[in-house]
């Protein structure tokens, strides 16, 4: 499939930002500072074809979608439950960064990301959005 889809992981100092096709392949993923968020996010999908820009829905995520939706050529903005998502993204991190040297002796729950994770965020909100329409309408 070559549909595309922008995960936005919203944040008051920094957002994760991740582009990532219907398959869940990950074209590119990144944190920015929040002030340069809506520049970035704009060059993304002005430059791809997005189906949907896919926002976490805490923090600051009102104020953010009042900001985007300012943007005249917008794609959707489809907000996903962020619950559990930054636990999960310091698991993940580990699958996509294998721990070497003295990090592999930790036991897994005492390992902590070296770096913020709120681009790893976003790709769990467009894979969270993507088995949402796998799993049709919600009951």
């Amino acid at each position: 499939m070559g549909d595309r889809y922008l995960g936005f992981d919203p944040g008051r100092d920094k957002c994760g930002l991740a582009l990532v096709q219907a398959d869940g392949t990950v074209l590119e993923h990144r944190i920015v500072p929040s002030a340069e968020a809506v520049a970035e996010l704009a060059r993304v999908w002005r430059s791809h074809p997005i189906q949907a820009l896919v926002i976490g829905d805490q923090t600051t995520s009102r104020q953010w979608q009042q900001r985007l939706r300012a943007e005249a050529d917008l794609p959707p903005l489809v907000p996903v439950s962020e619950r559990n998502s930054t636990l999960e993204a310091r698991q993940r991190y580990w699958q996509l960064f294998p721990p070497r040297g003295w990090r592999r002796l930790l036991p897994r729950g005492l390992r902590q990301p070296p770096r913020p994770v709120d681009d790893i965020v976003a790709i769990l909100l467009v894979e969270r959005y993507l088995a949402r329409l796998r799993s049709g309408p919600e009951s």
